[in-house]
């Protein structure tokens, strides 16, 4: 009976083990979508904030298109007709608020910058149809964010605001698609825009956020990560967390360690 006890208690404890080991993959690999996610979306935004500090380019421009190569994270900005760049501004992954390099060569678009401008084009045509829920609230406005694989581009769409003292959570989708840009499956992570206050009433300052998930987002996500560290390190904050009703769990996310852990409510 001593033997089979053991051997009972020995086989919960490998279980236990495998399904810690299986959550902290997932959680590792969130937090490196999280990590690519907010080097693009903060390089477009110090890189818009040059180009529209320069009037000539600000008149012509008609969009921008992000991309990265090892260490490289470059911002190529299109011209009204879509068909030319006129400017390209390239940040190390070490330093993103300022460019190592600045190109205002107008020139034709690059066969890899037509590819990205035709498939977020492409997925962007998509939005109207009703089956995808994709609505952008007063006061909030969408940033896109298009990552490729060798397989697949991943579209994400996180909210931004030009309203202070807010951290714009929720209202985030993502499209995947084939190379061909044909969508091949979708997810809206949170049923609505939750923003978050960084500052009490009384002026106080607010040093953690929280916000809950549906069963049908079990974990902390990318997007989630992303939105804290584009907006939480403006107003000081190092950490929020979110509530899995799916998993009866706290996953918190703390920027200095960049790390996600888990605590029980």
């Amino acid at each position: 009976m001593k033997k089979i006890s053991a051997l009972i208690f020995g086989l919960i404890s490998i279980i236990s083990f495998s399904q810690e080991k299986s959550e902290e993959v997932i959680l590792d690999s969130i937090v490196k979508e999280a990590d690519l996610l907010y080097k693009y979306e903060k390089v477009a935004w110090n890189s818009t904030d040059l180009l529209m500090s320069k009037r000539k380019l600000k008149k012509n421009y008609g969009g921008y298109v992000i991309y990265h190569s090892n260490d490289t994270i470059h911002a190529s900005f299109i011209d009204k007709s879509q068909e030319k760049r006129i400017a390209r501004y390239s940040f190390t992954a070490s330093d993103l608020e300022v460019p190592y390099n600045s190109n205002f060569e107008l020139i034709e678009l690059s066969e890899s910058e037509k590819e990205l401008l035709d498939i977020k084009i492409k997925i962007v045509n998509n939005f109207s149809d009703e089956k995808y829920e994709v609505e952008f609230p007063q006061g909030f406005n969408p940033n896109l964010v298009l990552l490729k694989d060798e397989n697949e581009y991943r579209l994400y769409i996180i909210m931004g605001t030009p309203k202070s003292k807010i951290i714009p959570f929720g209202n985030d989708y993502l499209f995947k698609t084939n190379l061909n840009g044909e969508i091949k499956e979708w997810r809206k992570f949170h049923s609505r825009v939750i923003p978050a206050q960084t500052e009490m009433p009384n002026g106080g300052k607010v040093i953690s956020a929280v916000h809950s998930h549906l069963k049908t987002t079990p974990y902390i996500t990318a997007t989630d990560i992303c939105t804290f560290r584009l907006y939480g390190e403006l107003y000081g904050m190092k950490e929020f967390m979110v509530l899995s009703t799916a998993l009866g769990k706290y996953f918190k996310y703390n920027i200095g360690e960049n790390k996600i852990t888990i605590t029980e409510p």
